[in-house]
């Protein structure tokens, strides 16, 4: 066989496609590479010129990387692949074994599309971790991917979010009781509200598995955190909870410190920015990380931070209980005030982006990708 350049070629050659000369630059980058190659075929990028793949472009690649062993990423964010081509991308599914990642982040595939994918998943054993974010997969796709994961038992990244979902909780929950190897589920923007909340805490009850469950961007409020709060007292598995832009408020909070405090607790990372939360519920998470040391990341910007607040998140990054690499504000004084500004930290604040400078992966602004310890990040870097 020849390079992969070659393979490609002759492929479009055959199915009489013109190449993409940008998936043709990022392949000829990849000559003299062994194993572990993620192709970075983002839509966005701007530090180069870019031809968005197509549907068609998504065959070729697909019949390119049918019997690659080297490719264990494919990172194909931001552009214009329909049902037609997640159709194309489920066949590699089918017969690629080496292939761990996956993004289609913010491409145009619709429920026919998603269940191409998901069907294809009940007999891979390869692929680690899926992203169809801004995909409007809807409640039938969700749905798919919940009948999926209750065969496959491989994946353990699935990212659902803001992808036209309404409470589809009912689904998920009962695949979570018979799953045990999914690890991170991304359920933000898809209108949760407390009922789904607690449906989902009925099933990781007895799931030993979810080390991340990632609801920002919902309807949760006390009653949803309460849930989450029992679920922490009970089940030790759960390190990073993220609950950004909900309205859990003060009682929320209470809940969530009284889980904290106890030994049996092993969340690492709280997300909790923009959840109306005022002086009572943050004072009392502050007491909860002396009273338990696991706790080591917690982001609060967005929230009421009145000057017990500040005074309480001072002793803590002054007494090195909190770094200050691990939350999202820093401390300063005004007039003897002590006050508390935002810093750019959380558990991925370049979720839908990265600079097109420096590093992608900063460890205090995508600190989730540490927390997890895992593979499932591939080492590359993108720009919007």
């Amino acid at each position: 066989m020849g390079s992969i350049t070659d393979v490609y070629s002759s492929v479009c050659k055959e199915l009489k496609l013109r190449t993409n000369r940008y998936i043709l630059e990022v392949l000829q980058e990849t000559e003299g590479k062994t194993g572990g190659i993620t192709l970075k075929l983002t839509g966005n990028d701007r530090l180069r010129k870019v031809k968005q793949v197509t549907n068609k472009d998504a065959l070729a690649l697909s019949r390119t990387l049918r019997d690659n062993d080297s490719v264990t990423g494919l990172d194909l964010r931001y552009n214009c692949i329909t049902d037609e081509g997640a159709g194309h991308l489920a066949d590699l599914l089918k017969e690629n074994v080496c292939l761990r990642f996956l993004d289609l982040t913010c491409n145009d595939i619709q429920t026919d599309g998603a269940e191409y994918i998901a069907k294809s998943l009940t007999s891979n054993d390869a692929l680690l971790s899926l992203r169809l974010t801004g995909n409007k997969i809807g409640n039938g796709g969700a749905m798919h991917f919940a009948s999926m994961l209750q065969v496959n038992s491989t994946l353990q990244e699935l990212d659902v979010a803001d992808s036209d979902l309404e409470e589809t909780a009912v689904h998920l929950s009962g695949m979570l009781v018979v799953n045990q190897c999914l690890r991170e589920l991304h359920l933000g923007k898809m209108g949760m509200t407390d009922y789904g909340v607690e449906r989902l805490t009925d099933a990781l009850r007895t799931n030993y598995t979810l080390k991340y469950l990632d609801l920002r961007c919902n309807r949760v409020t006390r009653d949803g955190a309460r849930c989450l709060a029992k679920v922490l007292k009970n089940n030790g598995t759960l390190e990073i909870l993220d609950l950004a832009s909900n309205r859990i408020e003060d009682d929320g909070a209470l809940y969530l410190s009284q889980a904290i405090a106890l030994p049996t607790c092993n969340l690492k990372a709280l997300s909790i920015p923009n959840n109306n939360i005022a002086t009572v519920g943050l004072v009392s998470l502050s007491r909860a990380m002396q009273a338990n040391n696991t706790l080591t990341h917690i982001y609060i910007w967005g929230n009421r931070l009145e000057e017990p607040v500040c005074q309480a998140f001072s002793d803590l990054l002054s007494s090195g209980r909190l770094s200050s690499e691990q939350t999202d504000v820093c401390v300063y004084e005004v007039d003897g005030c002590v006050c508390l500004a935002e810093v750019f930290h959380g558990l991925k604040r370049h979720y839908y982006w990265t600079p097109s400078y420096g590093q992608d992966v900063n460890p205090a602004s995508n600190a989730a990708v540490a927390l997890t310890n895992t593979q499932l990040y591939p080492n590359s870097s993108h720009t919007p």
